[in-house]
């Protein structure tokens, strides 16, 4: 039996190692080619694995085409986790971009240039960051909805470029899977100002690090038994670990705190560190469909509680002792306080946003100066709570029509409600794969297959890569006011923020 070869890319990173470890579990059925910096870290991370029998460790990196294209010769399928992620990403948005959208980039031109189209499967990993903002009410998505990566949010940007190659790449196999928050022991080490950018309102379908690896395993041990066909490739899914992984950032905290024993969330946080919009996430509506196909869904956030008190190792016995005691709440909330202070003080910390008086940050994170002052004390926090009610998105044609049905005639309509004019004056009935010519409202004319436009919920890509021109555009497409207007007053000072960077800047 000829084995099949698989590529993974981001071996050392946190769904990456896992999947690797998962993935050798096959050995005798595949042989796994990784791709890894040489850096110290790395080599002391992968050296257990350096000598398994069914491992290649190729020493290089994403943005070097050549190393690229000689692990992807003669493998059945890349997995494509690698990615420079946030909160390290916010930070570096030119690398942000070179990383994640220059080797999506070089992957398709490897499989293109070694004549392995027919081959090569590539299984892209995107994010829930490319949908963005949905606070309630319309905290409930799938794929398909507006694309709307956060403002300043350049991890977003540089993946819906990726997502965009990959989809507009004329391979016959590829698919996207988009990411949510990953839980598990590296999200329960995070300190950062990015805590104090999720919403208390916010909510996310979280899906464990292990059930990630799972999801990679079962990919490639059903793609070698011939059970995934036309309904996974040529798709976009969204990855989530279902019921048991949704929850919203206030409750989870209370989880967290109430476990080392302080019940009021005000003894260790302030309300007004908090932003109250501009991060993304949302529950999803369509996640079981990726399960029911891959199958690898088994933690709920129940592990990532054990996950965060593992972590904190004796502080927890000490803590609870501490907090037992009269004034102890008040003692043990003051010493995490001013530790997270530190965070919402940083560069891109909350309450450095307010101190220096940054508009551009203080309106995308609350609206306004005025909107953060009104933010009650935590004792007052009026909690969301209405979260099974489902907003749904109209989407411009009727999404409930067999793919094969799709005609020139469903496009116009999909394009005039986001604004916009299809151009092409025929298709084939039900090809989702060749591109049409668009106009949008802004007059930018570009190319773009129905796939992309009604599965991906992509649109103009002048508009995605010049500025956030969101209060511009709900203005005039009636798709993209749906996931704007809820979340922001139509009589709200308007702001555009330019973009630094974009994928034509990255060679």
């Amino acid at each position: 039996m000829v084995k099949q070869r698989v590529f993974l890319t981001g071996a050392t990173g946190t769904m990456g190692f896992l999947g690797m470890k998962e993935l050798l579990k096959d050995t005798g059925e595949l042989d796994l080619v990784i791709l890894a910096l040489p850096s110290e870290k790395d080599k002391t991370k992968l050296e257990p694995y350096a000598k398994h029998e069914s491992l290649e460790i190729i020493w290089g990196d994403l943005v070097n085409y050549e190393d690229l294209r000689a692990c992807i010769r003669d493998c059945d399928i890349v997995l494509h986790v690698g990615a420079f992620v946030s909160p390290e990403a916010d930070y570096h948005p030119r690398r942000t971009m070179q990383i994640n959208y220059g080797s999506s980039v070089n992957i398709v031109r490897a499989i293109k240039e070694l004549g392995q189209e027919r081959k090569t499967k590539l299984v892209s990993i995107g994010t829930v960051a490319e949908t963005g903002d949905r606070m309630p009410p319309i905290h409930w998505g799938s794929v398909g909805d507006p694309l709307k990566p956060s403002v300043y949010d350049y991890y977003a940007v540089s993946k819906i470029a990726a997502e965009r190659h990959t989809i507009e790449s004329e391979l016959p196999y590829w698919v996207s899977l988009r990411q949510t928050g990953i839980i598990g022991s590296t999200m329960a080490s995070i300190e950062d100002a990015i805590i104090f950018h999720n919403c208390l309102d916010n909510v996310l379908e979280y899906v464990s690090d292990r059930d990630s690896a799972v999801l990679l395993r079962n990919l490639c041990r059903k793609e070698r038994q011939g059970k995934l066909g036309d309904e996974f490739w040529g798709h976009i899914f969204n990855i989530g670990g279902g019921a048991s992984c949704r929850v919203d950032t206030y409750t989870m905290f209370k989880r967290l705190f109430g476990d080392i024993g302080i019940t009021k969330l005000s003894k260790a946080f302030d309300s007004k560190w908090y932003a109250t919009r501009n991060f993304h996430g949302h529950y999803y509506l369509d996640s079981d469909k990726l399960n029911d196909i891959l199958e690898f869904r088994s933690d709920s956030m129940e592990y990532f509680y054990d996950a965060y008190l593992k972590r904190l190792g004796g502080i927890t016995v000490l803590a609870k002792i501490i907090t037992a005691i009269p004034g102890g709440q008040k003692l043990m909330g003051s010493i995490i306080k001013k530790r997270f202070l530190k965070h919402a003080l940083s560069d891109h910390g909350t309450v450095r946003f307010i101190d220096k008086n940054m508009e551009g940050h203080i309106a995308a994170y609350w609206g306004s100066k005025e909107a953060w002052e009104a933010i009650p004390p935590m004792e007052e926090f009026r909690h969301f709570t209405d979260w099974d009610t489902v907003v749904h998105i109209d989407y411009g044609y009727d999404r409930n029509m067999p793919e094969k049905d799709m005609s020139i005639v469903d496009m116009k309509e999909a394009a005039k409600f986001r604004g916009g004019k299809c151009l092409s004056s025929d298709m084939d009935k039900g090809d989702w794969m060749h591109k049409l010519k668009f106009r949008c409202a802004f007059g930018h004319e570009f190319e773009a297959s129905p796939r992309l436009v009604l599965e991906g919920g992509h649109w103009c890509p002048v508009c995605e890569r010049e500025s956030w021109n969101y209060y511009e555009r709900a203005k005039c497409d009636p798709f993209f006011a749906q996931v704007w207007y809820p979340l922001h007053p139509k009589n709200e000072k308007e702001w555009s923020y330019p973009k630094t960077i974009s994928e034509l800047d990255v060679k």
